[in-house]
């Protein structure tokens, strides 16, 4: 119940310093801003946009708000190659090794049962809606630092939406893939018995 009351409050905040940002960059001309500065305000407008999403979607169903239509998956073949140009494995790899290495913290998402695997099929609709609106509204951001001329910042605000929100989007769809998958296996089952 907490959540639902804090974490909106929270997103607001983060919304709010999106706009602030965003109107500081507006107002610098680029050549008043070092590297440093460009890259560390490009990570700032990820981190803050992206957080606006991640908050409201750990409070509330965020993932209804697209038809279900969306998270189907329409196109395997494309996923699978993508996700072996994009080496999402590598991806993965990272995200298991600093957020979901320890046992505890994957199985507040899969605990190996029938049950768990919904709550997984949730998960990743949850977390591929948040990407997906964090990356669409960066973008859009993107195109207001493009009108002041700061394209450092544009570039660098792209590079990090691309890893923290694009990839993520693909991770989702590679993990949903893998659990049509185990649904089919198991469908297979229940009609050969």
């Amino acid at each position: 119940m907490i959540k639902k009351i804090l974490f909106p409050f929270i997103a607001i905040f983060l919304a709010y310093r999106s706009y602030e940002l965003l109107k500081t960059i507006w107002t610098l001309e680029p050549s008043e801003l070092n590297f440093g500065s460009k890259l560390f305000l490009s990570f700032l407008l990820n981190l803050f946009i992206t957080g606006v999403f991640a908050f409201i979607g750990f409070a509330y169903k965020t993932s209804q708000l697209l038809p279900e239509s969306y998270y189907r998956i329409k196109n395997k073949k494309l996923i699978k190659k993508s996700s072996k140009f994009l080496k999402i494995q590598y991806f993965k790899m990272f995200l298991l090794f600093v957020f979901w290495g320890k046992r505890n913290n994957r199985l507040k998402y899969f605990n190996g049962t029938k049950s768990g695997l919904e709550n997984l099929e949730y998960q990743t609709r949850q977390s591929e809606f948040g990407h997906l609106a964090a990356l669409v509204v960066i973008q859009l951001s993107v195109i207001i630092v493009l009108i002041k001329e700061h394209y450092w910042i544009a570039f660098l605000t792209t590079t990090f939406n691309f890893i923290s929100n694009f990839y993520p989007v693909l991770l989702q769809r590679n993990h949903r893939l893998q659990i049509e998958r185990i649904k089919n296996i198991k469908k297979r089952k229940q009609t050969e018995q």
